[in-house]
């Protein structure tokens, strides 16, 4: 399978028709093996019933449906685990993403490139609620994580399958897989593309979600700061902690011995900061416990082998 088309729906019953409609027309005459992935992400509309109308009539389309709506994140999620392409692609089920830039990206992952990032340029959403705010968390994001991208926000990406499948991912973190994959050093391009108004329905996104892209991005820079090593920072912690309670402990020994009584203050700092160095150890032992355990390891990300990837790539393109 050459490509996977990735798109989560959610209340998008005016939209999944035109929106397959123009998938078809972009993917059929690219001459590729490939398939489409409507994820309905618990739609309480005819978004489920009207996709699986149409898969009964293109086997190249499979519908994959959750009991309740999770969000985006775990849409891609479950359209990425199920994909069976070389390169995937995901987009948003609006009809703001346009599926006619879909040769481009593939073109760009065909250049060497592992990840292609959409940058709607000329997007068409309400200045103060979505263009300003994505204006400041892009730059807050290339601030902190060190990988400047225009457009985190934009659902339109291309990945090699072998990346994208090894990158976990939970909570809004979709936006932040440039960073993430990051650490296995992949090449990332970005590439300017259309951006429609909705046509029907409303945004599932607003100003509420901030929070929730500002606690993944401290997350985020905690993973590429300190991964993989989470012990290391705890540690240095707690060791200025356990300084701390130690002098006190000394100066609490001095004032006794000098005044002939104890000193309450030296004494509660030397426990409150002695129990607070113990109490960071345990966490980074804790912490280096997941990431023993987990899912997130940099053997990983330093087993996604470049030279596999583009002779997998090139057997692609004598097909």
């Amino acid at each position: 399978m050459d490509l996977s088309v990735i798109v989560p729906l959610y209340n998008e019953e005016d939209s999944v028709i035109p929106l397959y409609k123009a998938l078809v027309n972009t993917l059929n005459p690219l001459n590729l093996n490939y398939e489409i992935l409507f994820i309905d992400d618990g739609s309480r509309d005819k978004t489920y019933s009207l996709a699986k109308e149409l898969a009964k009539n293109n086997q190249l389309l499979r519908v994959i449906k959750f009991r309740r709506n999770y969000g985006q994140t775990p849409a891609m999620v479950a359209g990425i685990e199920h994909a069976k392409g070389t390169i995937l692609i995901t987009m948003d089920g609006d009809l703001q993403n346009d599926p006619a830039d879909i040769p481009n990206f593939i073109g760009k992952i065909k250049e060497g490139y592992d990840i292609v990032v959409g940058w709607r340029y000329k997007r068409q959403d309400k200045l103060l609620t979505r263009k300003i705010p994505s204006k400041v968390a892009n730059w807050l994001i290339g601030k902190i994580t060190g990988v400047r991208i225009k457009d985190n926000g934009c659902s339109l990406k291309a990945y090699r399958g072998d990346i994208i499948k090894n990158i976990p991912l939970y909570s809004e973190m979709h936006r932040f897989i440039p960073a993430i994959a990051s650490l296995a050093g992949v090449s990332v391009a970005e590439i300017k593309v259309n951006h429609h108004a909705r046509q029907y329905g409303i945004s599932k996104y607003g100003l509420s979600r901030i929070y929730k892209v500002l606690i993944d991005l401290i997350t985020i820079k905690t993973i590429i700061s300190f991964f993989p090593r989470p012990l290391v920072p705890f540690s240095l912690i707690a060791a200025v902690a356990a300084l701390v309670s130690f002098f006190s402990f000394i100066s609490g020994i001095f004032h006794t011995l000098q005044f002939g009584q104890e000193s309450i203050v030296f004494w509660g700092l030397t426990i409150l900061y002695g129990g607070l160095a113990i109490v960071l150890l345990f966490w980074g032992v804790l912490a280096e416990l997941v990431y023993r355990t987990g899912n997130l390891k940099i053997e990983i990300f330093a087993n996604l082998n470049a030279d596999n990837e583009m002779s997998r790539n090139s057997e692609m393109e004598k097909r």
